[in-house]
């Protein structure tokens, strides 16, 4: 299971009415990965209201006695279903004695049910020609698939029972199996610096902490943890199961109805209730942090302060976000990658959570292009702040956000994703014509108020990975001559 993750997971983006950002680094995917880069080669189209309003399915939302929501849209002219469980619990949901259980749990649910075992699901699944997988991110949990609607009773069936009775079996191999995952992520340089950067953004805030947990929990956590962790975590009011695609939403909801167990039926706590610690606001104060490794290249993050996804102002920050380095046209992409030849990966990115958010750049680099492409990331964001858009990259730019959005929408499992992670987050289903209006509205003024909220150099904290701190430090002097503040270093695990 591997970040980034697929649009899938995305939750709080979907939730937002928003396609998925190249960076979506906080979840976990069992098999298929979206890598940074796809999403902004994502060709631009348009579409009326009066078009999208027409052609667009609508959808039907029933909540059970147990507390259960329900959400379809059926997709006329297709065969397939896309089918997902989401759960309101995510690392923000763990104590720090229990960072990393949320995504063990999320593997362990493959490892057998009261009926059916391990290989089984997976042979299962294999004979329908589908595919189920899982994620894990700071504020939920989802697994899904898609299927012909033929199988459809067949894949709820076991997915129901993954999710309401895991019978925690094979625990010590698939513990290896989250080490060996750990151990992967600890290798990867630029997986190394998101995790920097979000605790040098959050420090000691549940966001902070990477969600793949740590090995010393991950080694320790005994299946009665797990059982407990579940019975308290996965209940009713917490779990959301969205459908697209050939379906009849009734008889889905008589499916979900017959899959819930007596004993999971109580009303539990709700996702507001029991994040204590995510409920409190983080300390945005600039940091920096630093991992000596021994890379061909300085992995490089730049980041700060956020919106959250339920901020009327999102819409223009995916607009800014495009102009400033979201796109293949973007001012970073073409300075630096374009012109220069200094990085091959550069990007902006910004995480929707429920009360906050982020925003950020990376960059990665060669040691002798390090001082140059901090340079122009120094002089792009005072740009970015003096004079965030031109008309005609204001305009492209929310061209390009309608674009990815529409064309999203032809997927079944983009659709489904969207409506979960909605009624997950409590966020109203916009229409894509609500969205494009929305998109459409966004204007210089608005534009110009974020970049100077959000990317300010002196409100951003900074990540680097990379061979040689005493070069990290000297490369990034442009940033501090630009106001970064010089907060002092702190190596990682430190």
């Amino acid at each position: 299971m591997s970040a980034p993750a697929a649009a899938v997971v995305a939750v709080a983006d979907a939730s937002a009415g928003l396609p998925a950002t190249d960076a979506q680094t906080a979840s976990a995917v069992r098999v298929v990965t979206v890598t940074a880069g796809q999403a902004v080669r994502a060709m631009a189209a348009t579409a009326t209201d009066a078009d999208s309003r027409a052609s667009e399915p609508t959808h039907r939302i029933t909540t059970l006695d147990s507390g259960v929501r329900v959400i379809t849209e059926r997709v006329p002219g297709v065969r397939s279903v896309a089918l997902g469980f989401l759960m309101a619990n995510g690392s923000c949901d763990e104590q720090e004695s229990e960072a990393g259980t949320s995504h063990l749990l999320e593997h362990m649910l493959f490892r057998g049910t009261e009926s059916f075992g391990s290989q089984e699901i997976d042979e299962i699944f294999d004979a329908m020609g589908a595919e189920i997988n899982a994620g894990t991110d700071k504020e939920a949990t989802s697994l899904y698939t898609r299927v012909l609607d033929g199988h459809l009773e067949r894949a709820f069936e076991v997915m129901a029972e993954m999710v309401w009775q895991p019978r925690f079996g094979e625990l010590e191999a698939e513990r290896e199996v989250v080490l060996e995952e750990i151990a992967m992520y600890e290798d990867d340089p630029q997986d190394r610096v998101f995790e920097l950067l979000d605790r040098a953004i959050f420090e000691n805030h549940p966001l902070g902490r990477p969600v793949i947990g740590t090995a010393e929990v991950i080694g320790a956590v005994t299946r009665e943890q797990l059982s407990a962790f579940h019975t308290e975590h996965y209940v009713p009011p917490r779990v959301v199961i969205a459908a697209a695609g050939s379906l009849d939403h009734d008889a889905l909801v008589e499916m979900a109805r017959a899959s819930i167990p007596s004993s999971g039926s109580g009303q539990g706590a709700s996702p507001k209730e029991i994040s204590h610690a995510a409920a409190t606001a983080p300390d945005f104060r600039p940091r920096e942090r630093f991992f000596e490794k021994d890379t061909e290249q300085y992995h490089v993050c730049i980041g700060g302060a956020g919106l959250a996804r339920d901020d009327k102002r999102r819409f223009a920050l995916r607009v800014l976000e495009g102009i400033l380095g979201g796109t293949s046209s973007s001012r970073l992409f073409q300075e630096i990658r374009e012109r220069r030849g200094l990085a091959y990966s550069v990007f902006s990115f910004s995480n929707m959570y429920a009360r906050t958010g982020e925003v950020g750049i990376y960059v990665g680099t060669r040691p002798e292009n390090l001082a140059e492409a901090m340079q122009i990331v120094a002089d792009e964001l005072a740009h970015c702040v003096d004079d965030p858009a031109s008309e005609q990259e204001l305009e492209r730019s929310r061209e390009n956000l309608k674009g990815r959005m529409v064309l999203g929408l032809e997927s079944t499992g983009a659709r489904m994703g969207r409506l979960g992670a909605a009624t997950l987050n409590d966020m109203p289903i916009l229409s894509a014509g609500d969205v494009i209006e929305r998109i459409d509205a966004v204007g210089l003024a608005e534009i110009r108020e974020i970049a100077s909220e959000l990317f300010a150099v002196e409100h951003l904290s900074l990540a680097g990975v990379g061979p040689d701190e005493q070069h990290f430090q000297a490369a990034i002097e442009p940033l501090r001559a630009a106001g970064l503040s010089d907060a002092g270093g702190q190596a990682a695990g430190a």
